[in-house]
């Protein structure tokens, strides 16, 4: 997801750490990260509207918590893994709220693919969505980063707080599950 080298990366945590260049540097992490936290975030929740809220709150937890961003990940895993946990912790919020199970809210997400008018693509796209929303919410996770934002599992490991060995079977699975769901579609 890094949308800037690591040394530029850098570069610009050090100017989040200077008061004097703080607010204008916070202004060019949202510029450049606002995209790929978006579509992150808009893979895991179904609609827009939830999306938009939730990489607005990502951004007001980033600036609230960056005096504790100690800089030993990367600044792009920082956010990544901000705007991830926002996502589950919606999800969980929406699972409660409607008391409703994770399996039946895995049919709801599918649902909301098939009636979403504004995400693009062909049919197989539409079904490749589809097929991830119905995996666990751990396998979507691993998937989505590494088959949409080939994240490597050492990037993936660090926002995740699980091991690359974990992950890599948690690709597999999903990729497993993936492609019966498109043998049954025949």
């Amino acid at each position: 997801m890094s949308v800037i080298s690591t040394e530029d990366e850098q570069k610009l945590t050090e100017r989040l750490r200077q008061p004097g260049q703080c607010r204008d540097a916070f202004g060019e992490v949202v510029r450049l990260y606002s995209e790929p936290l978006y579509r992150q975030i808009r893979r895991m929740v179904p609609r827009h509207e939830d999306a938009d809220d939730l990489l607005q709150n990502t951004f007001i937890k980033a600036w609230g918590s960056l005096e504790n961003f100690r800089g030993e990940a990367r600044l792009s895993t920082w956010l990544y893994k901000i705007a991830v946990n926002e996502a589950i912790s919606f999800l969980d919020r929406e699972r409660r709220r409607q008391s409703i199970s994770l399996d039946d809210q895995q049919q709801q997400l599918v649902a909301q693919i098939e009636a979403d008018e504004n995400i693009d693509g062909d049919k197989v796209a539409r079904q490749l969505r589809q097929a991830v929303a119905m995996l666990p919410e751990k396998q979507r996770l691993v998937f989505n980063m590494k088959y949409y934002d080939d994240m490597k599992y050492e990037k993936i490991s660090e926002i995740l707080g699980t091991s690359v060995g974990a992950l890599k079977t948690s690709y597999h699975l999903a990729v497993k599950k993936i492609e019966q769901f498109f043998s049954g579609q025949d």
